[in-house]
């Protein structure tokens, strides 16, 4: 007779437990016991050894059923622990990834392949002119995303009909495969090819969505744009991306910005930049202009002998902060701007000019065809 302890002792189930009771028996069971939990302690070691055992069985269905037959005489030549020896790489990945998780608060990193899938993100890109960039807007945007199937309600299967049980992983959603080494046995789990990790398979499909428990729908969504946002800016909507498996939240949905350039304002950050352009007068003599801006002209007093090229700054003119805290500048780059007509008068006031400046002027002689043109203007 053999001398080691009952499985199911070692888990604290009875034989009437279901794949989900062994399951969460052996999660309880590992995290008290295992090694890294409990460094040093030989005793631990032992149990942790005897609770992978007792699951290795307990949690295959053909395993389990030649056990509450024949007890470990079952497996007992076959070395090493149980019928496929201890789980090796991969064996238990899934619960130990849990089991930490819960223990640490994080665990591996990694979402376990028989659980829903978060529905997947989306991304467009939305066009907005300058002013919409600067002030902010609302905009109204279609989209096509995959969302829970109105027919079957994501259940995949048509209504009336159920699903069944996998006949390959038995519901479990994971083959478990053996494989001998030098060191000895060692199982390995991989996704049911079947069921896809499910445990369940559909008979009749869903006459809408054919089983994938999703159908393509057409939505108008809304988007605050916020004042302030620039080209490449991203609007992150959570929630309105493309709907996930029964029971796992759906994607998100991003918007990337284009901004349109303006016809006569560019854009530096948060600071606006003009080019403003002067008569020679103006510039020579002074004067007081209005100057455009985003917000409507302003008053702008331009003293006596400013040059072309001269910028000056109309403070808080600019483009608002995303995140608050005031505005950017707008910059008014000088233009002078040279008359490409001229009466007679004017030349000749030019000339008289140039004269009291100590420049010689030579005014250019128009040939015959240029009289010409000039006699029938």
């Amino acid at each position: 007779m053999s001398s080691k302890r009952d499985y199911y002792e070692i888990l604290g189930i009875n034989k009437e437990a279901t794949q989900d009771e062994i399951k969460k028996a052996f999660r309880k069971q590992a995290k008290n016991f295992h090694p890294d939990l409990n460094p040093g302690d030989k005793e631990a070691e032992v149990k942790f050894k005897e609770v992978n055992e007792a699951y290795e069985v307990l949690s295959d269905a053909q395993k389990k059923e030649k056990y509450d037959r024949f007890g470990h005489a079952a497996f007992e030549n076959n070395g090493g622990f149980g019928e496929g020896g201890f789980a090796g790489a991969g064996g238990f990945e899934d619960i130990f990834g849990d089991i930490f998780g819960d223990f640490f608060g994080g665990g591996t990193g990694r979402q376990r392949r028989t659980g829903p899938r978060k529905g997947g993100d989306l991304k467009i890109r939305l066009n907005i002119n300058f002013e919409e960039a600067a002030f902010g807007t609302k905009k109204e945007v279609r989209i096509n995303r995959m969302e829970t199937c109105s027919h079957c309600n994501g259940e995949g299967a048509e209504p009336g009909t159920s699903k069944e049980t996998c006949h390959t992983c038995h519901g479990s959603g994971s083959i478990r495969s053996v494989q001998s080494t030098p060191f000895g046995q060692f199982s390995n789990v991989r996704t049911c090819p079947t069921c896809g990790g499910k445990g369940e398979t559909i008979k009749t499909p869903c006459s809408v969505c054919g089983g994938s428990g999703k159908e393509k729908k057409t939505r108008s969504i809304s988007i605050n744009i916020p004042a302030g946002v620039d080209s490449d800016s991203i609007i992150p909507l959570r929630g309105e991306g493309n709907h996930g498996e029964k029971g796992a939240p759906p994607g998100d949905l991003y918007v990337y910005l284009g901004i349109k350039p303006h016809k006569y304002f560019t854009r530096d950050g948060y600071d606006v930049w003009y080019d403003m352009k002067v008569s020679f007068a103006t510039a020579a003599l002074g004067n007081t202009i209005e100057v455009p801006t985003l917000e409507g002209k302003v008053k702008y007093n331009v003293p006596e002998g400013t040059q072309t090229g001269t910028v000056f700054r109309l403070k808080n003119k600019g483009i608002p902060h995303l995140r608050g805290g005031g505005k950017g500048d707008q910059y008014v780059r000088i233009v002078i701007e040279t008359p490409k007509k001229l009466s007679d008068k004017q030349k000749e006031m030019l000339l008289l000019f140039a004269k009291e400046s100590g420049e010689k002027i030579e005014p250019q002689k128009k040939g015959f065809i240029d009289k010409m043109k000039d006699a029938f203007s």
